[in-house]
């Protein structure tokens, strides 16, 4: 019976590694050692990345740029009145409180509602942007909107 203490390797399971550059007898080259006669891949070091393309423009230099990646882009975090319905009347809805209750991951950057969704009934949010469908739906139950960041 075949257990871990007495498995043993098959002979033939590995290959013998190719010994170059030790003589001709070693039936890999002998002063070449299997690299062919001079030129770059014959040298030591000599390796060409995988993009040459043999002193042609390489392919990811004849293709054009796309797009475009401002430096400094603005990450708005959304939140939609569906997201409200949680809080009770009268609540003043602020990015901390937002941070809190898990609806955005930092208070640093800027807070948009959207108006996917209904209030049952009014709140004062405060944010630093509201779409118009939003704007529209807090003011009909009577809430109120601050815009957090204008300056006059």
């Amino acid at each position: 019976m075949i257990t871990l203490s007495n498995l043993e390797r098959r002979r033939d399971a590995r290959h013998k590694i190719k010994r170059l550059g030790r003589g001709s007898g070693s039936g890999h080259g002998g002063h070449t050692s299997t690299r062919g006669h001079k030129g770059q891949k014959a040298r030591t070091g000599g390796s060409i990345h995988p993009a040459f393309e043999g002193g042609q423009m390489p392919l990811h230099r004849r293709l054009p740029k796309r797009g475009f990646n401002p430096i400094r882009k603005e990450k708005i975090q959304i939140v939609n009145l569906d997201r409200f319905i949680d809080f009770s009347k009268g609540t003043v809805v602020d990015p901390e409180l937002l941070k809190k209750e898990r609806l955005i991951s930092s208070v640093k950057k800027k807070v948009k509602v959207l108006g996917n969704g209904k209030l049952k009934h009014s709140l004062t949010i405060k944010a630093h942007a509201f779409s118009e469908e939003a704007r529209k739906k807090i003011e009909d139950v009577g809430g109120k909107i601050e815009v957090i960041g204008v300056r006059n």
